[in-house]
């Protein structure tokens, strides 16, 4: 075996860990984008609005599966290892994809194409409650303890890359096919590609190794994956991970679904693409540069300084949002910016508070629940309050969930298990 073999084989499990959240990016933006162009397909009406209600209602329940996702999958990550987990997840990923890929529309099976969507999506809940748990988990136990955050950042850099991907496919497939093909048959091949980059990268991961933490701090315990551990023991900490990923599920439900889904009403057909493109290219060269800031100035200093300056940019550009393009790429800049910074510390902030044989329920059950109480009502509610003239009120609850870092940064001083504390703080880590 060569020198350079442990770094190589470093890198390509680093790299199999996060192109998962890459492909589910990809995905779940990607359904965001495509869904005033396919909604009529599953859910035909003579009101444009009511078929992005029926389509943004199976994004919902798509979302309510994330908690199945995090409990099962993150507990068969800390019973079986994070390998397996992380296997699992991106099966479901896959099938879900190619299922919708491949989905007749309304029109040739009736009832059983929008059934066929809503199980695809479920299958994809799933997948994404079980995926970002079990790949922190892993992606933070071989991470060097002083460039948590730097690793953490390849989280943030594979979301922007799979934005990036999507929103680049879409306008270029909308400017070659013109947007009566994109609404037959074009916006089909997202979720194909989606489900071929799944499968490839089920390959890649057959050759991952389990992590050493793993092996001597888990394997042989029999209490690992306890949820009756987590909820008793570990509840304290459970609560912290609520606030500290409540911002994220609200943004993450409302910036990846309805801001696409509103900036493709008010703009000319393919703006929207181009605006997440641009946005999504200035973030990718700022990912890393921002996990190295947050492991010099501390994880939960950044999170929180991200917080209060996106209360006020989100709110005010969300409100402002019309029809241009420079204040599409305002609201979805702002967004992007905070997701960017809250993704490249969390893996740090939540898998430093739990102990090995818990790790991957611990954070999964607590993001995933979030996740889908805020993230996933946050379609339907952007909905009903634009409707009702009281978008002010759906924004500013989307902001108090952001600012729910402030009192979690606060908090986690004393959070971390005696194996992860280190001399220094969490707000010094």
């Amino acid at each position: 075996m060569s020198a350079h073999s442990p770094k190589k084989a470093h890198r390509r499990a680093v790299t199999a860990t996060v192109v998962g959240n890459f492909i589910e990016s990809f995905d779940w933006l990607g359904y965001g984008l495509f869904a005033p162009l396919f909604a009529a397909q599953f859910f035909p009406s003579g009101n444009s609005l009511t078929s992005i209600l029926g389509a943004f209602a199976v994004l919902g329940v798509g979302v309510l599966m994330r908690p199945l996702g995090g409990i099962l999958l993150g507990r068969y990550a800390d019973r079986r290892g994070r390998r397996p987990a992380l296997m699992l997840a991106v099966s479901l990923m896959a099938g879900g994809s190619l299922l919708i890929g491949f989905t007749p529309s309304y029109a040739h099976i009736g009832l059983l194409a929008p059934v066929l969507l809503l199980l695809a999506r479920m299958a994809q809940g799933v997948s994404h409650g079980g995926e970002w748990p079990a790949a922190a988990a892993y992606l933070m136990e071989v991470a060097p303890e002083k460039r948590k955050a730097t690793y953490g950042s390849l989280f943030s850099l594979t979301t922007c890359a799979g934005a990036f991907s999507a929103s680049l496919l879409g306008g270029g497939l909308t400017a070659a096919l013109g947007p009566a093909a994109m609404a037959d048959w074009g916006w089909r091949v997202p979720f194909l590609v989606g489900g071929v980059l799944g499968l490839v990268l089920l390959l890649l991961r057959t050759r991952l190794a389990e992590t050493e933490v793993f092996r001597r701090q888990a394997q042989n315990r029999r209490d690992r994956g306890s949820l009756r551990q987590v909820l008793v023991t570990h509840r304290r900490n459970v609560l912290l991970a609520v606030l500290f990923v409540a911002g994220t599920g609200a943004v993450g439900g409302t910036w990846t679904a309805v801001v696409p889904a509103l900036g493709g009403r008010l703009a000319p057909p393919g703006t929207m693409f181009w605006v997440v493109v641009t946005a999504t290219a200035l973030m990718m060269t700022l990912n890393v540069p921002i996990g190295l800031l947050a492991d010099k100035i501390g994880a939960a200093r950044l999170l929180v300084a991200a917080s209060a300056l996106f209360a006020v940019a989100g709110s005010v550009s969300y409100l402002t949002m019309t029809g241009t393009f420079a204040s599409l790429l305002f609201t979805y800049g702002s967004g992007v910016v905070y997701l960017v910074c809250a993704t490249t510390v969390l893996p740090k902030l939540l898998t430093e508070i739990f102990p090995t044989e818990v790790r991957a329920l611990g954070v999964g059950m607590p993001n995933a629940v979030t996740s889908a109480v805020l993230g996933g009502v946050a379609p339907a509610s952007a909905a009903f309050a634009a409707e009702h003239h009281a978008s002010g009120w759906f924004i500013a609850g989307v902001m108090t969930a952001v600012l729910m870092s402030i009192p979690a940064s606060l908090l986690a001083r004393t959070a971390r298990p005696a194996e992860a504390r280190a001399p220094e703080q969490v707000l010094a880590a």
